[in-house]
């Protein structure tokens, strides 16, 4: 084993790759996030929820939590978690509350828009992420759906930002700068 850092890119390639093996596109995670914001702004496109999504899929504390979390997703449904375990991330037992820890953990880089969406998106189930919640074509989506719940709920707050970052007729430069901040926090 190497002490060497692992890439940036590899790492977000494999998070990019393992959302797309278990049937979650940017797209549909870009659709939750134009039914949340398209509300606050008459200009708001498909494109730009799906370029704030891909930002979000840049940052490491999100990569590192899908990976962490599909694992365990994984792991359940071939039966190779010890028991009690096993059977809770299995059935995702209601006061099993690991998977909305993992994916509100990652959320606060995105501010208090991000929580509360979080928790919105969380309760509400929308788009893709009802689909995962229910529990339907055998596989486990424990923490998925909650990761899910994360991205699209730091993306919404990211593009709220960069709405208000328009609307205050910052120049280009200014909102690329809070962009890259934003990254690397």
């Amino acid at each position: 084993m190497s002490n060497q850092p692992i890439k940036s890119h590899v790492v977000e390639k494999a998070a990019r790759e393992l959302l797309k093996e278990r049937g979650v596109s940017i797209e549909e995670i870009a659709d939750i996030v134009y039914e949340m914001q398209s509300k606050y702004s008459e200009t708001l496109t498909r494109e730009d929820c799906i370029e704030s999504v891909d930002a979000v899929l840049e940052k490491r504390e999100i990569q590192h939590a899908v990976l962490v979390g599909i694992e365990l997703d994984k792991l359940a449904e071939k039966n190779e978690l010890s028991e009690p375990l096993q059977s809770i991330v299995e059935s995702d037992e209601g006061l099993f509350g690991v998977d909305e820890t993992i994916a509100i953990g990652s959320v606060f880089g995105y501010g208090s828009i991000a929580v509360t969406t979080f928790g919105y998106l969380d309760k509400e189930k929308i788009g893709i992420i009802k689909k995962l919640d229910s529990k339907s074509g055998g596989q486990v989506h424990t923490f998925l759906d909650d990761l899910v719940c994360s991205i699209a709920a730091n993306a919404s707050s990211r593009l709220a930002h960069r709405i208000r970052d328009r609307e205050e007729h910052l120049d280009q430069k200014e909102i690329e700068h809070r962009d890259q901040e934003e990254r690397m926090a």
